[in-house]
């Protein structure tokens, strides 16, 4: 019975501890990294923008750009937040070999790093 409990305990941890409002974000990102190995061997320069994507609460726009893929947060953002965006995205790629680093850029906003080293 204990065990049943602390199952239980650990799976509602699990699901309350995954941001309901960054699984779409994630679907986002997840798609354009798995893109790279399928579909595109970059996305070029500019040729990342046809390809753009907003979240439907329009808080998030991911765009690839090469094999980067940059998330931005649409509102205005205190470096905090994309520090913290930064760290949930890395948690979330930490075991995903296409994936290389998650980093804040030179710009302000997220880069998701899918380069070929």
């Amino acid at each position: 019975m204990k065990s049943k409990i602390l199952i239980l305990i650990a799976c509602l941890f699990l699901i309350s501890s995954c941001t309901p409002g960054k699984s779409e974000l994630f679907k986002e990102t997840d798609s354009l990294v798995e893109s790279l190995q399928t579909t595109y061997e970059s996305y070029g320069l500019f040729g990342g923008s046809e390809h753009a994507k907003t979240t439907s609460d329009g808080l998030y726009t991911v765009t690839p750009i090469g094999r980067l893929i940059n998330v931005k947060i649409q509102k205005a953002a205190e470096s905090s937040e994309y520090e913290s965006l930064m760290e949930v995205l890395k948690d979330h790629y930490k075991s995903n070999t296409r994936v290389n680093d998650v980093y804040i850029c030179q710009a302000g906003t997220i880069m998701i790093d899918c380069r070929n080293q």
